[in-house]
């Protein structure tokens, strides 16, 4: 098609079928059609490569894109960025335009992690934003960056304090609780023994912790007594 800039091009030179049919149905947030179907390693692969190319800094600049894809890759070409200030603006340009579960998740810079208190801050706004995919973002950097060494009661206090009916944002506030009782479970069992937190994401927390190899047996039995009827 003649329409088509060179970067989808590119996009479309990577299009498995098969692949897109069932990714489709993974991502029922989007319109299929938006979909070109390039799996997640080549996408990565296409990331370095446009990376070195001078239409890189026009790409991140034309917002909203077309294709999923085209999200996803402008999220791995943030990944590339080694400058923590250019990284933050960078994401707060696009998270806004975020608008499913796996763009939302892929993304994770490593120039982050090297600047952990001076990203609390940032996350504090995104988490406040109000914006579904900017929130979920927010804490998934909380559960990848904050569960280890940086640990810190102030983090789950945060997730806690997220308020939202949207099935992602509580998804994510789930995941983050029960990635954290695998990692701190003694620091963070009284956020769900005093049900901190909704009905909704208090259960679906226990379920996750349950499901997971890295809660004992006994520290699954107890998770489940305490489910909300």
């Amino acid at each position: 098609m003649k329409d088509r800039t060179k970067i989808q091009e590119m996009l479309f030179d990577l299009q498995d079928l098969e692949y897109r049919a069932f990714h489709s149905k993974l991502i029922p947030t989007i319109d299929p059609e938006t979909i070109i179907g390039v799996r997640t390693p080549a996408l990565r692969k296409l990331a370095k490569q446009v990376a070195k190319m001078p239409e890189a800094k026009t790409f991140l600049k034309e917002l909203p894109h077309k294709y999923y894809e085209e999200n996803n890759l402008h999220g791995f070409l943030v990944e590339e960025i080694k400058d923590f200030d250019a990284c933050i603006a960078a994401l707060d340009e696009f998270l806004p335009y975020v608008d499913n579960w796996a763009t939302c998740d892929m993304m994770s810079p490593k120039v982050l992690k090297k600047h952990l208190p001076e990203l609390v801050k940032v996350i504090e706004g995104w988490l406040a934003s109000g914006r579904t995919y900017t929130v979920r973002f927010g804490i998934g950097m909380l559960m990848r960056f904050y569960l280890d060494d940086a640990f810190d009661l102030a983090y789950p206090e945060m997730v806690a304090g997220v308020c939202s009916e949207e099935y992602y944002v509580n998804m994510m506030r789930a995941w983050y609780f029960a990635t954290a009782l695998a990692k701190q479970y003694d620091a963070v069992l009284p956020f769900i023994k005093e049900k901190r937190l909704d009905d909704w994401t208090h259960n679906k927390a226990i379920q996750k912790s349950v499901e997971s190899n890295r809660i004992t047996k006994e520290q699954k039995a107890y998770l489940k007594s305490l489910k909300v009827k």
